[in-house]
């Protein structure tokens, strides 16, 4: 398909002229669009993939995952899931040949559910992908105060490198995207090759019962811990669904777009199921859940100390601290792009929907993240109970309640964007052209929607908390809240500005309307 068929799809059915990428810069200042051509596919990929965080999420969900549910068959869970992602996927690139947005779910939910719907989808959107970078943020400082202390015996609080951190990600983000680009593709790189030559380690040397792929048998799929443990799976492939954001910025989003989102899962799906199972291999199938359980994140080092030497396990330890940092830049660029789309539609005050000098950064919604990450990471630190209580208790619980919250966000953006597609090409008389994407859509909802009630119904566990705890509800309710708080918006524009209202979701496309008005006698 081509960006032209794509326009005039869009426009012949919404009976506005359309525009793709940045094609209305032109008019109305730059300022008031990102720069088109700034990514191409590697570019692109690199941004999409650094945000999937790989070592953080083989040195820290995968023993967690191994240690809290029990679930052997871990890289049987990722497989399940790439597939289930796969099919999201299908109808979810095919919305990104129509619709060219840096809001990529709200402006697809509100094309298809309409503005309110879409103004929801943008509250979520906005606190879900904030609160991942939160949590990331809080893990960051816990580890780098570790690192200190380790190889300097100088003792930081975790909070100073998290706040330094904060600082230098939002700086980097006023850069243009592709010198981004650059920085989390040389950190993602290495982190990977890292990985990978662990994974080559354990296969070389695994333990007693050699190289089992007992860890891919469905049979180690029983028990009650099998929904809770796809919850932390499922955390652990967000970031492969952010390349719409940047469709703005390619030079051809119809194809561009598409093709990064099925590289990007077919890459973590893979990569996440071998590591697993490298990880199975390394400390034998009947043995992972006890050393998970003694080593807890400290499993992967654990491992590789006994097979590739102390110096490589120290170069991890600074990878690792690394891959975060790309991790955190990667939401950053994420949330201030929503932010601008927001600015852009009316849904946050116009001053977020305008990029920045030459570089065509969203300025204003990098520094609003730059200041609410700093104000959050500074509440966490005055709860700091050193010395008298647990050190780590504040800092993990930022981890593990925000990076929850921002997953569960996430999941039912998803399981929204798919039900969205599949109205979106209804109402447009395409059903039975793109029946077997709607198909796919449809699995992909009801499956998200599953694993999203498992995460609701289990948060507790996800969480650390007992049973009885408010925090089982209380933090899932900020992801209900921030919904009921965009749904209101979004009806609030409809009745007291109309014109407002129409804008959700047209992204550029508003702006081609602006100058058709302008130049109309």
């Amino acid at each position: 398909m081509t960006t032209g068929s794509s326009s005039t799809s869009s426009s012949s059915n919404t009976g506005r002229p359309a525009t793709a990428g940045g094609a209305i810069s032109t008019f109305k200042g730059q300022e008031r669009a990102l720069h088109a051509g700034r990514l191409g596919t590697g570019g692109l990929l690199l941004s999409v993939l650094a945000a999937t965080a790989p070592l953080m999420v083989v040195a820290g969900v995968m023993p967690t995952t191994f240690a809290v549910m029990g679930i052997v068959g871990q890289p049987l869970l990722f497989v399940i899931l790439g597939v289930v992602l796969v099919l999201f996927s299908v109808g979810y690139a095919e919305m990104s040949r129509h619709v060219h947005n840096a809001g990529a779910f709200y402006a697809y939910v509100a094309r298809g559910l309409g503005g309110t719907a879409g103004a929801g989808a943008a509250a979520v959107a906005l606190v879900a992908y904030s609160a991942l970078q939160f949590g990331i943020y809080g893990i960051f400082g816990f580890e780098v105060s570790g690192l200190f202390a380790t190889y300097g015996h100088v003792e930081v609080a975790w909070w100073i490198p998290a706040l330094i951190a904060v600082l230098a990600v939002g700086g980097l983000s006023w850069l243009k995207i592709d010198v981004n680009a650059l920085v989390l593709g040389v950190l993602l790189v290495v982190e990977v090759a890292l990985v990978v030559i662990f994974d080559i380690a354990a296969v070389a040397d695994p333990a007693k019962e050699g190289l089992s792929l007992h860890a891919f048998n469905p049979d180690t799929l029983t028990g009650a811990g099998v929904g809770t443990a796809l919850c932390f799976c499922i955390a652990a492939f967000t970031g492969f669904e952010q390349a719409p954001v940047y469709a703005e910025e390619t030079s051809r989003p119809h194809i561009l777009v598409p093709r990064v989102m099925f590289l990007a899962i077919g890459f973590v799906a893979v990569f996440f199921a071998l590591s697993s199972w490298a990880l199975t291999v390394a400390a034998g199938p009947s043995g992972i859940v006890g050393a998970a359980q003694k080593q807890s994140a400290g499993l992967l080092f654990f491992l590789t100390e006994s097979r590739l030497g102390g110096a490589f396990t120290d170069v991890l330890h600074v990878l690792f601290v690394t891959g975060m940092f790309a991790a955190l830049l990667s939401f950053h660029n994420v949330v201030a792009r929503y932010a601008f789309a927001m600015g852009r539609e009316g849904l946050l005050p116009a001053a977020f929907g305008r990029t920045t000098g030459s570089s065509g950064a969203p300025g204003t919604g990098s520094l609003l993240q730059t200041g609410v990450s700093a104000i959050v990471l500074i509440a966490f630190a005055v709860t700091d109970d050193k010395p008298t209580g647990d050190p780590t208790a504040p800092v993990l619980h930022l981890f593990t309640w925000a990076g929850n919250v921002g997953a569960l966000g996430v999941i039912l953006l998803m399981a929204a964007a798919s039900v969205s597609v599949i109205v979106f090409f209804a109402r447009r008389g395409a059903a039975r052209a793109q029946a077997w994407r709607l198909v796919t859509s449809a699995i992909a909802a009801v499956a998200l929607l599953v694993i999203a009630g498992y995460t609701v119904k289990d948060f507790d566990i996800l969480v650390g908390a007992g049973p009885d705890s408010v925090l089982s509800w209380l933090l899932p309710a900020l992801v209900a809240a921030a919904l009921v708080v965009g749904l209101v918006q979004g009806l609030v524009l409809r009745s007291r500005k109309p014109e407002a209202y129409a804008r959700i979701g047209l992204g550029n496309e508003a702006f081609q309307l602006d100058k058709a008005a302008e130049t109309t006698p």
